[in-house]
């Protein structure tokens, strides 16, 4: 099979052969059909963040492909079904993380395309219990951002328990912000996006975006405070000098969600007004596998529209730098050519 391997944090990754895997007890063998280009990879194939995943490394956490074959003791998945091979690779299932519904913080999780191999690579290995079934009607070209940047963003609008009527500021437009303005609206917000190109912009206000603000041209903090100020932000981007600007944009009462992780970063902010305005900082990691299959749900009746341009995987490192000039309007996607026609679960075939 065809894999994008890292050797070296920094270094180009690199196409070569690699045997296809075989499936251990509870694995299933996965034919990868696309797989979303997340900045985490980047952060994983750059060695950005304290805990540095293993190298040789195969990144990717947004695959999406057809099972194969199963490993010893499977019975919850199907040859020939299509699955979804998120951030949240594995959780013990037995810690009160776990137990409670908030299997995204279990501590002995591991995760795809970090601590093992991913889907930058025509076939990957997969816990069962933790390759989300994919809906027949979805496209593996959709399935694949919504495995991330959707499930992301999606949880970080009901961690903020955003409420109809509220203002909700969307920092960053791009592959998860997109998503995000349409969690937001589809919960009766109304809908600020930030951001600094006018591409992106006009991609947030095609969908459903009632403000938008080019943050090269105006101060986003005056922005947001002449539109009402807003109950809720949501940080997306990385760029430091964002996060207090969001943090100066919201409401008294309002809520600070925190979801990117820039390489190094670190939040300062001022006590007495954290304090006096009654302002929560929320940390949202991912989301569950419940999570996943709601948004694969709202996906298949038409609540959402997933933006995308495929991608080679020989173009990975071309990807890369793509997605770090942002020039991207949504999400790159790297497509196999095992995507081209494939059985749903059904039987009968869907073409891409």
């Amino acid at each position: 099979m065809r894999a994008a391997v890292v050797t070296e944090f920094g270094a180009p990754a690199q196409v070569e052969e690699r045997p296809i895997p075989q499936p251990g007890p509870g694995q299933v063998l996965v034919r990868v059909e696309t797989c979303g280009l997340c900045h985490t990879d980047i952060h994983a194939m750059r060695g950005d963040w304290p805990v540095k995943p293993p190298l040789p490394l195969i990144p990717g956490h947004e695959g999406v492909g057809i099972v194969e074959q199963l490993g010893d003791g499977v019975t919850s998945r199907t040859v020939g079904q299509r699955v979804a091979m998120p951030w949240l690779g594995h959780a013990c299932g037995e810690c009160r993380y776990c137990v409670d519904g908030r299997e995204n913080l279990c501590e002995s999780q591991y995760n795809n395309g970090y601590a093992v191999d991913g889907g930058y690579a025509e076939y990957m290995l997969a816990d069962a219990r933790f390759a989300v079934p994919v809906p027949d009607g979805i496209t593996a070209i959709d399935a694949a951002p919504l495995t991330c940047a959707g499930v992301t963003t999606y949880a970080a609008i009901k961690n903020a328990h955003v409420t109809p009527g509220e203002t909700v500021a969307i920092f960053g437009v791009g592959g998860l912000g997109h998503l995000a303005v349409q969690y937001a609206r589809l919960v009766g917000a109304k809908v600020i996006a930030v951001d600094i190109t006018d591409e992106k912009l006009d991609l947030a206000s095609e969908l459903g975006a009632d403000h938008v603000v080019n943050a090269a041209d105006a101060d986003p903090v005056a922005a947001i405070r002449d539109l009402g100020g807003a109950d809720v932000v949501v940080v997306l981007a990385v760029a430091p000098a964002v996060f207090d600007q969001a943090f100066r944009s919201l409401n008294r009462g309002g809520r600070l969600v925190l979801v990117s992780l820039p390489a190094g970063g670190e939040l300062t902010v001022p006590i007495f007004d954290t304090v006096l305005k009654g302002i929560s900082i929320i940390g949202s990691i991912v989301g569950t596998r419940q999570d996943l299959a709601e948004v694969f749900d709202l996906h298949a009746a038409g609540r959402t529209r997933v933006v995308t341009e495929p991608r080679e995987l020989d173009q990975v490192n071309a990807s890369v730098d793509e997605v770090l000039a942002g020039t991207v309007p949504a999400r790159l996607v790297f497509r196999y050519h095992t995507a081209d026609v494939v059985p749903t679960h059904d039987g009968t075939a869907a073409s891409l």
